[in-house]
């Protein structure tokens, strides 16, 4: 039997559409699921493309289906199952052998599996994938973590699956140990706040202006053919456009209003409060999904506080301007939060290429991430709100950002997104701040000193005794 150049282990919707891509590429890959049947079915429903899988019932039958020295990549379910899948792989490896988890992990487990690697003498790479089913089976993004070498002898599988902005691969190693699942992780939080800052808009227009969904989807499909064309923007549009078949209503007045989430933002969230590295943006869109589900206070609360949201005075030009500010504030933020992580834990994660990797095949795919790539090539250290590119956009669209955010808050709409991004931009863009006054505060209850303008050394407050 000729031998496969790779494997996978997990034929769920991910596995699945991913095994196909590699097959479909040309490359010959061995499978293995735990429940056989699935393994079975897969095989049978893959029409031509069988010819190039090679389908294994253990896992031993799946290590030696592959040609050394063999790679493995495991599609399972983050957390305890990866670690009891490669506990039950590592034995049957060699010491060049390489297991590849593709699951959406926290970067911290990918640390501790990469440093576990290094004893038990299998590679191991941490390998972000973004673009859901449709990107795994036919192009997604790809954010590799773990020993360059690694990396290096599987990339030309990785990159020929990728998808492809112009003739680039969406497929980089973005550092060791843990880097390329914290990229996947930064860029998820990311998608949430691209998210949120759509549905505020989407909720002006609806509750705000008075707009039917096909109105809205009107504007979104303007939009996608502007500036703000990307994937989300695109699919907005699908959606407001979309009839339920049962009721003939618009599909968007039919679906409930509470939001889920797997954790990823969340993990975003939390991580850069550790990092010291602020993302008021996607802290307030994991904020506003874990309101959404409480729908039973909600609606105590309208009945309590009034009838809701009230019109607006806006225009679509003012929410289309608003959204475009919102956008660069937003990621402005990931990629500074990337830097701080790269520097803390010493990954030298290639910021460029992270903006590069996203232009295609992930869900926050922009036309504005091309401009971002140059930005940050440009200089990398550079906030991407002082890039001259950016900074021009929002000098041109912060007043309607300052517009929309100030009309919401009169007449009830909540903008947690978009508001939390014009705060942390006028913060951003104030050289002498208040915090001068906590200083003080801090040094009258605990003594804890402050610097001086002058620099004189006087590091205490004249607190009549009380610090």
């Amino acid at each position: 039997m000729e031998l496969a150049e790779i494997g996978l282990v997990g034929l769920g919707t991910m596995g699945a559409a991913l095994a196909l891509n590699i097959a479909e590429k040309g490359h010959r890959i061995a499978v293995w699921n735990r429940t056989g049947t699935v393994t079975d079915a897969f095989v049978a429903e893959a029409g031509e493309l069988a010819a190039r899988v090679v389908p294994t019932h253990s896992l031993q039958a799946l290590v030696d289906a592959i040609a050394p020295p063999r790679a493995i990549i495991l599609m399972v379910p983050a957390g305890d199952a990866v670690d009891q899948q490669i506990a039950a792989l590592r034995p049957l490896l060699g010491k060049d052998d390489l297991i590849i988890d593709a699951g959406n992990a926290n970067f911290h487990d990918t640390e501790r599996r990469s440093a576990e690697a290094e004893v038990q003498g299998v590679s191991f790479i941490g390998m972000g994938v973004s673009g859901g089913e449709e990107g795994a089976r036919h192009g997604p993004s790809i954010m590799g973590g773990g020993p360059r070498a690694a990396w290096d002898r599987v990339a030309p599988i990785l990159t020929s699956i990728a998808a492809r902005h112009g003739e680039v691969p969406c497929a980089t190693w973005m550092g060791p140990g843990g880097a390329g699942h914290f990229v996947k992780t930064v860029h998820n939080g990311i998608e949430y706040a691209d998210m949120q800052m759509i549905t505020e808009v989407y909720g002006l227009m609806r509750d705000g202006l008075g707009m039917a969904a096909p109105a809205i989807a009107d504007v979104f499909d303007g939009w996608n053919a502007g500036a703000l064309r990307s994937y989300l923007v695109e699919i907005s549009g699908a959606v407001a456009r979309a009839v339920d078949p049962e009721t003939g209503a618009a599909m968007l007045d039919v679906i409930l209003d509470a939001a889920g989430q797997k954790g990823t933002g969340r993990w975003t969230a939390i991580e850069a409060q550790h990092l010291a590295a602020p993302v008021p943006v996607i802290e307030a869109a994991v904020m506003a999904r874990n309101v959404s589900s409480r729908l039973a206070e909600r609606q105590a609360g309208q009945a309590a506080f009034g009838a809701g949201p009230q019109p607006v005075s806006l225009t679509v030009e003012d929410l289309e301007g608003a959204l475009m500010a919102g956008k660069i504030l937003c990621y402005a933020q990931g990629f500074t939060m990337l830097d701080a992580a790269s520097k803390t834990f010493g990954w030298g994660v290639p910021l460029p290429e992270c903006a590069k990797v996203w232009r295609a095949g992930c869900i926050i795919r922009s036309d504005m991430l091309d401009h971002m790539a140059q930005a940050l090539t440009e200089d990398p250290g550079r906030n991407l709100i002082l890039a001259p590119t950016f900074a021009a956009l929002l000098k041109q669209h912060h007043g309607a950002l300052r517009k929309v955010v100030a009309a919401a808050a009169l007449n009830g709409h909540g903008l947690p997104a978009l508001s939390a991004g014009l705060a942390w931009f006028d913060l951003m863009r104030t050289a002498r701040g208040t915090a001068n006054m906590i200083q003080g505060q801090r040094d009258f209850f605990g003594a804890h000193g402050f610097d001086r303008l002058d620099g004189k050394p006087v590091h205490h407050g004249p607190w009549g005794g009380h610090a």
